[in-house]
């Protein structure tokens, strides 16, 4: 089966360079930037997660924006949500009848979108857990070994595709599952990125940092609250032995734990804001639930965005 994957950036390059050094027929569709650092320096996955063959060089298949030639079987989508659009043009021709798209982004609204697009029965849901950034070189570095990947249609049903995904992605040196209840799993992870991002981003600091200083070891299972009364209420309840995990790690003296979107915010990257917090936000007002934490922490986000853009 043939692979496009949509972004070699910190998850969708761990991912696709997993499948190429596992034997599998994989391409990445890349920006004019990436491409060029790619071809000066082949596809690397380092650091402290990446086990034996760290720093191993890959030397990727590449394409760029319209330069597509045919469908693929699998559409493995791992970019930004604010850069979905422009994704959806760029990888629409590689979308055939039989294609599987399998997206990795953050928060449900992209769902609905590339539903849209292509047809329910062609976009599964995603659940990535792994711990990857890119540094200067653009090198992904794997600061810890766990890589998982969990898919699922979204009726729940197991469907010649999503079994033929699954095979195609599995043995190439990360966990893979299929789960019946995948947009039950996707809401877990919201109120999850949602919890840590809100709270480490606010603060400007780590998990540590925050739980260090006088009332710090609330506003985790606080925010932890907002964002599970909002999942209760959507149809989708975090399961109780979830909640308290995320409320160890958020509670957790001396963690170095943050989030990608305080990650982004220290790097000066525009932030998730929209798909991670203000839509869960919305989703709450819609229920009637009050999210003073995550309202305030999507107020902050956005005055920090707009601090990014020329001045007019």
């Amino acid at each position: 089966m043939t692979i496009l994957v949509v972004g070699a950036g910190a998850t969708g390059g761990y991912f696709g360079a997993r499948l190429a050094q596992a034997g599998r027929d994989v391409t990445f569709l890349v920006r004019p930037r990436r491409a060029g650092q790619l071809r000066e320096r082949g596809l690397r996955i380092v650091g402290p997660g990446a086990g034996a063959d760290a720093g191993q060089e890959l030397r990727p298949n590449l394409v760029m924006a319209g330069e597509l030639t045919g469908p693929a079987d699998i559409v493995l989508l791992s970019v930004k949500a604010t850069a979905l659009d422009h994704a959806i043009a760029d990888f629409a021709p590689a979308v055939g009848p039989q294609t599987a798209v399998v997206p990795f982004l953050n928060g449900m609204a992209h769902l609905a979108v590339l539903s849209k697009r292509f047809g329910e029965s062609a976009v599964f849901g995603g659940v990535v857990v792994i711990v990857t950034q890119l540094n200067d070189e653009g090198d992904i570095v794997q600061l810890r070994p766990q890589a998982s990947l969990t898919i699922g249609a979204q009726d729940g049903k197991r469907t010649t595709r999503l079994r033929a995904t699954y095979d195609e992605l599995s043995g190439a040196g990360f966990d893979i599952s299929i789960s019946d209840e995948i947009i039950a799993r996707m809401w877990q992870k919201w109120v999850f990125i949602a919890t840590i991002g809100a709270m480490t981003s606010l603060m400007r600091g780590t998990v540590g940092d925050i739980v260090a200083v006088p009332g710090g070891r609330d506003l985790g299972p606080a925010i932890l609250a907002e964002a599970s009364a909002v999942s209760a209420a959507a149809g989708y309840p975090v399961p109780a032995d979830a909640i308290e995990s995320t409320r160890r790690m958020v509670t957790q003296a001396g963690s170095a734990a943050d989030s990608s979107l305080s990650r982004d915010v220290a790097e000066g990257r525009p932030a998730e804001v929209e798909e991670v917090l203000a839509d869960l936000a919305r989703r709450g007002a819609g229920h009637g639930i009050k999210t003073p934490l995550l309202d305030l922490a999507t107020m902050q986000l956005r005055v920090y965005n707009n601090s990014l853009r020329p001045s007019r």
